[in-house]
């Protein structure tokens, strides 16, 4: 494998590895080569995202390595977040929001288990939202984020707690269907948008 499709599939792995991460070490085992070399090649990758001036950038933080976007275009970031139209709800965060909200803490790849796609999109969007948030690192190889709910989440939604979730009634295997279907209730229910709730707040 030559140097340039080993900083190549570098690049899709630390895309597919998301906020968590992943090390030097895990690179190695993935690729089959000397970790030594997998971190050259990752370090030589940043060296040329900041080079070349790309919209991303490598990081190493606490071990690994993840890709970030460049802190001087944030406010181009937020204007996206929250542009009109882009505020309610999509199907699959409210399907990753009743996954956290039902199960936290709960890590994202146990997430991407239950919903059986990728889930970094929607986690993101949520995040944005401060309907969720990191509340701590799993017990797992890589120290992976383990995600809850926020105080905005039980504002939004009109709960005083956790316990006020409504309750699924379905097997195991409709729980999903089920939990989304209740939020989607209790947001009809309210006939309350993101736009509003954040005027109120």
């Amino acid at each position: 494998m030559d140097y340039k499709t080993l900083k190549s599939i570098i690049e899709g792995l630390l895309f597919m590895a998301g906020d968590e991460g992943i090390s030097a070490k895990q690179l190695g085992e993935i690729l089959g080569c000397d970790p030594a070399l997998a971190r050259d090649a990752a370090e030589e990758l940043k060296a040329d995202m900041v080079r070349e001036g790309r919209g991303l950038r490598v990081a190493e933080v606490a071990g690994g390595y993840r890709l970030t976007t460049v802190p001087e275009h944030a406010p181009y970031f937020e204007k996206l977040a929250y542009t009109p139209g882009r505020q309610s709800l999509s199907q699959a965060a409210l399907e990753t929001l009743a996954i956290i909200a039902y199960r936290q803490p709960i890590t994202r790849v146990e997430i991407e288990e239950i919903r059986g796609v990728k889930s970094d999109r929607a986690l993101q969007s949520l995040v944005n939202k401060e309907l969720i948030q990191e509340v701590g690192r799993a017990e797992a190889i890589g120290r992976p984020i383990l995600y809850g709910t926020t105080k905005a989440f039980l504002d939004y939604f009109g709960l005083s707690d956790l316990s006020a979730l409504p309750e699924p009634q379905e097997a195991e295997q409709d729980l999903l269907a089920e939990q989304t279907q209740l939020l989607f209730e209790k947001l009809d229910s309210m006939q309350m948008t993101l736009d509003e709730f954040r005027d109120e707040n």
